[in-house]
């Protein structure tokens, strides 16, 4: 897989989990309490969130990406 690919792909899921989250926040402004809405955009961006963790580990398991130990001392 491309590594650009890679990244546009969690890029996507990131600017789509905050747009769930944005969509949550204005439908409890707008709604007050009267619908739904808000609770289903939250559902969206927390099943999101775990979809995009699972792939990431699911991609580190098939060697597709390795992490590159942020904070970790180079020899």
């Amino acid at each position: 897989m491309n590594e650009s690919l890679k990244i546009l792909l969690v890029v996507g899921f990131l600017i789509v989990i905050l747009w769930n989250l944005g969509a949550g926040l204005y439908y409890m402004l707008v709604d007050k309490g009267q619908s739904k809405r808000t609770v289903n955009a939250l559902t969206r961006r927390i099943a999101l969130s775990i979809a995009l963790i699972a792939i990431i580990v699911f991609a580190m398991w098939m060697g597709w990406i390795e992490p590159h130990g942020i904070g970790s001392n180079p020899n």
